[in-house]
């Protein structure tokens, strides 16, 4: 019931915002030592619009961020990816449960372990994006991280 409420909000709430797109996402590698780099995913997010945690208590409520890097055989992935930014934890009145969310920068880094030798890191990152009012429908993104 909860999961169908949400795709009807998702689906009016396009109608009513078709051109509206909150958050702006860049991407950079950092070098940790001679075999493993941290790849940083931020988003900048418009004043009073939020994005969701990769950690969320159930799917019956907003989309999760979440992060897929396409396999490679020169790299391996250490341990989750980690949330830096502004966070806010506690009871969402849209979703009417505990969420954990992210307003302004929130950065996701996930180190990585070279096994080989690549130039870049690629994959799709899915994320939504709510106000105090409304939520756009989750968007999904390509992404190419370069590797110095």
């Amino acid at each position: 019931m909860k999961i169908t409420f949400v795709f009807l909000f998702c689906i009016i709430s396009l109608a009513a915002t078709a051109q509206l797109d909150p958050v702006t996402w860049s991407y950079k590698a950092k070098k940790v030592n001679a075999t493993e780099y941290d790849l940083i995913l931020t988003a900048e997010v418009e004043n009073g619009w939020y994005i969701y945690s990769q950690f969320l208590e159930s799917d019956e409520g907003p989309i999760a961020t979440s992060f897929t890097f396409e396999e490679n055989e020169n790299y391996e992935l250490v341990g989750e990816a980690k949330e830096e930014g502004n966070k806010k934890e506690g009871f969402d009145e849209i979703f009417g449960m505990k969420l954990v969310k992210f307003s302004g920068k929130v950065s996701f880094i996930q180190r990585i372990k070279m096994k080989g030798k690549t130039d870049k890191v690629t994959g799709n990152l899915e994320f939504m994006t709510c106000d105090d009012e409304k939520c756009l429908p989750p968007k999904m993104l390509e992404f190419a991280i370069v590797l110095k």
